[in-house]
């Protein structure tokens, strides 16, 4: 089996709970087969996550993020660990991608010979995988039924975009979790792990 660098993010600010336990499990899994594993929890790193301006004006970025885009250049695999809140990915978890998922850093925008801005991009990242493992208090079941894609940010606004190639799973509801279902849980998740998908 190949060896794979992996970057490893829980999304989650405490990492006490099912998604601490989930990416233990995957850094567990990775570490195990002999991948080489990054990992980051979003709850130690320093930044301002708001983009106080837009994109109209460059924000330094705190050296966390700076690491952040260094690893994701360097990785052949990226895993996000976060839970579903109010139907979408935590604020601080949302605000790291607004820093730091920037033009000429995730994706570059493709211009015509006299700098006007096509429809087209370069997605940086192609030839990249990633995973995302999401944790829910309802069941994934019924949050289908919202209306929205759930999971359309992350994956389609923000991976694709950019290039990787991404799959999910996602566990619920995360609360109050019998023993032998948190159990099959973790093993899933350390599989996934051992074999760097």
């Amino acid at each position: 089996m190949e060896v794979k660098k992996i970057l490893l993010l829980l999304g989650h600010p405490d990492k006490s709970g099912m998604c601490g336990l989930l990416a233990d499990a995957y850094e567990a899994g990775a570490r195990e087969a002999g991948h080489h594993v990054d990992r980051l929890n979003i709850g130690e790193m320093q930044f301002d996550p708001i983009l106080h301006r837009g994109y109209r004006a460059a924000q330094e970025l705190e050296p966390d993020l700076v690491r952040f885009q260094e690893l994701i250049r360097a990785v052949d695999h990226f895993v996000v660990v976060y839970p579903v809140w109010w139907v979408g990915m935590p604020a601080i978890l949302k605000g790291l991608f607004d820093r730091a998922w920037l033009p000429g850093s995730a994706f570059r925008y493709i211009r015509t010979k006299t700098g006007v801005r096509t429809i087209f991009w370069h997605r940086m990242f192609r030839g990249k995988t990633a995973r995302i493992i999401m944790t829910s208090g309802t069941h994934p079941i019924l949050v289908r039924f919202l209306p929205g894609n759930v999971n359309a940010q992350l994956k389609w606004g923000i991976l694709w975009f950019a290039g990787f190639r991404v799959r999910t799973d996602w566990f619920g509801p995360a609360e109050d979790v019998h023993e032998p279902r948190k159990k099959r849980w973790i093993e899933r998740v350390k599989y996934l792990g051992r074999r760097a998908i």
